[in-house]
């Protein structure tokens, strides 16, 4: 299992390499996946021992929720009295940020791309 556990985490490491230094905008972990991917490929399939680590990583996924799950009865009281409060506030939050958003990139479109975006949207 450890060296599978290498393998899977040199993967990781290589598309945080790549990721940094080629592909700014593709998140490390999603290159490393394609890099694994290739790697399957050539390789002719998953090898045994990797497809066992694999299978004891996906039997406990759901141990990934446990610290959401201790954070929301921890906090059950706070949530209890300001819930509302919360939600509203993030409700505000998406709106106003969606809102700005949109009215940001219309001005910007304008900008720098006159003739390609008329007013309300559409093109020309």
């Amino acid at each position: 299992m450890l060296k599978s556990l290498t393998i899977l985490l040199a993967f990781q490491a290589l598309g945080e390499l790549l990721s940094f230094a080629l592909f700014p905008s593709i998140p490390g972990p999603v290159l490393g996946l394609i890099a694994l991917l290739v790697f399957f490929f050539i390789k002719g399939g998953v090898p045994a021992d990797i497809q066992s680590t694999a299978n004891v990583f996906t039997a406990n996924l759901g141990l990934l929720f446990v610290p959401a799950a201790v954070g929301v009865v921890v906090f059950w009281p706070v949530l209890a009295e300001f819930g509302l409060v919360i939600l509203m506030t993030l409700l505000v939050s998406v709106v106003v940020t969606l809102t700005g958003t949109a009215w940001l990139l219309d001005k910007l479109a304008a900008r720098f791309m006159p003739g390609e975006v008329s007013e309300g949207g559409k093109n020309e």
